[in-house]
């Protein structure tokens, strides 16, 4: 089985069941709103697995230019409707290019679950080089390392991997980050998660 596939497919056949579930989380749309009000109006914002394009890719995409990545077709469907002013990019975010120093934010809410262990290091770190000095980074991690598959997730089979706090922080600040906060939220039922704020150096 690849993860890569697993993931998309469970995605596409969600489709507008994951927006329901999840578009009125009360602790995504608090941090979309403080990363949204702390950047300069038509800030340039890259958010990872974007999914339905609601809240997050919505929300940002009212002040700031927003690229969303997502994996999966059926989801970029439903966020050309709920974020009509993003631009949307169908792409495995662990093989994007982007221009070093190039965005002003990065935010991925929930994403990170879903990629291979041996994924995360390589990502988080190059978060640091695509960020402009002073760039910043809102994201959720797995607390936890290990990967698997689990047989059912909103009612299809799908993948989930991570590396734990303490390597995520780690790989973040290996790439040139400085954590500002990370507030562990969650609850039994969705998921614990670490919710991550970093920015770069300006220097």
């Amino acid at each position: 089985m690849d993860p890569v596939e697993t993931v998309r497919r469970a995605y596409d056949a969600i489709g507008e069941d994951y927006h329901r579930w999840s578009h009125a989380d009360p602790t995504r749309i608090a941090y979309v709103t403080r990363l949204a009000a702390r950047l300069p109006e038509g800030s340039l914002v890259l958010e990872l697995g974007c999914g339905p394009g609601d809240p997050a890719t919505r929300l940002l995409s009212e002040s700031h230019r927003v690229v969303g990545v997502e994996l999966s077709w059926g989801q970029l469907e439903i966020a050309r409707v709920k974020a009509p002013r993003a631009a949307l990019v169908q792409a495995d975010m662990t093989r994007l290019a982007v221009r070093p120093g190039s965005v002003d934010a990065i935010a991925s809410f929930f994403a990170l679950g879903h990629l291979p262990s041996a994924a995360h290091a390589p990502l988080l770190t190059s978060f640091g080089t695509w960020l402009k000095p002073g760039g910043v980074l809102v994201t959720t991690a797995p607390l936890h390392a290990g990967e698997g598959y689990e047989d059912e997730w909103l009612g299809e089979p799908t993948f989930f991997g991570g590396i734990g706090h303490d390597a995520t922080i780690a790989a973040l600040e290996a790439g040139g980050l400085t954590i500002e906060s990370v507030e562990r939220l969650g609850d039994e039922e969705n998921g614990v998660f670490d919710w991550i704020t970093a920015t770069k150096d300006r220097g």
